[in-house]
């Protein structure tokens, strides 16, 4: 993460809006895919860092940018700069009462960054469709999906956003132990609760128990597509 001088602004949604052009792309993005099987062989770092779809690079970039205008933070999608994000956010609601528009345009960049920022860190792949509301990250290495986008308009609200899907979608067969798991951390605030930040230590501690649920079963190598989730 680089410090750049930040510009005074106080307009919160501005530099976020829809890029001049999309982030750059990998050349791996020209490659041929893989089938939509599961794989029984680990991935490699590198497939972490395969390119989102078009729409999802605009949006994060837009994010980039507003962070680097305002808050003089240069973000590189790594977990720690989503303190960053929680401050936009925070911004962002207090204008929510004046100009509604706000809400739909920090949701949607904010949601896109956080959503590469998990992507990235723990591999996965997105699904989206026209409707926002219908976006999900699908985890690779456990079967997890989730919308970012709907997590961010929670954490914008302060309270749980229906129809959104910012709620963990699990295997049923692991549901109930991994309710205990995240029932059994400790109680916060709703500011803190929702935070981008904390969404993020949310998937890491699930993460971690279902891999170990996995490696119990002897199934550490299963990885899942977006064709598992369907």
């Amino acid at each position: 993460m680089t410090v750049i001088e930040p510009k005074d602004t106080d307009d919160v949604s501005g530099a976020a809006r829809a890029a001049e052009q999309p982030a750059s792309q990998d050349p791996a993005e020209d490659e041929d895919e893989p089938s939509g099987a599961r794989e029984e062989e680990a991935p490699s770092d590198e497939s972490r860092f395969e390119p989102a779809p078009d729409r999802v690079q605009e949006l994060a970039a837009g994010c980039v940018r507003f962070i680097a205008t305002r808050y003089g933070a240069l973000l590189d999608f790594s977990p720690d700069t989503l303190s960053f994000v929680d401050q936009w956010v925070r911004d962002a609601r207090e204008e929510l009462g004046r100009r509604a528009e706000v809400g739909e345009v920090v949701q949607a960049a904010a949601g896109a960054y956080l959503g590469e920022v998990i992507r990235r860190e723990f591999g996965g792949a997105w699904a989206l469709s026209d409707d926002l509301t219908e976006w999900r990250l699908c985890l690779a290495t456990v079967y997890c999906a989730f919308n970012p986008v709907g997590m961010v308009r929670e954490a914008l609200r302060l309270e749980p956003a229906e129809g959104w899907h910012a709620h963990f979608e699990l295997d049923p067969a692991e549901r109930e132990a991994i309710e205990q798991r995240l029932a059994a951390l400790p109680e916060v605030e709703d500011d803190e609760f929702f935070a981008p930040s904390t969404r993020f230590d949310v998937v890491s501690i699930l993460v971690d128990a279902l891999l170990a649920r996995m490696e119990a079963q002897g199934l550490a190598n299963v990885r899942f597509t977006p064709d598992d989730y369907r």
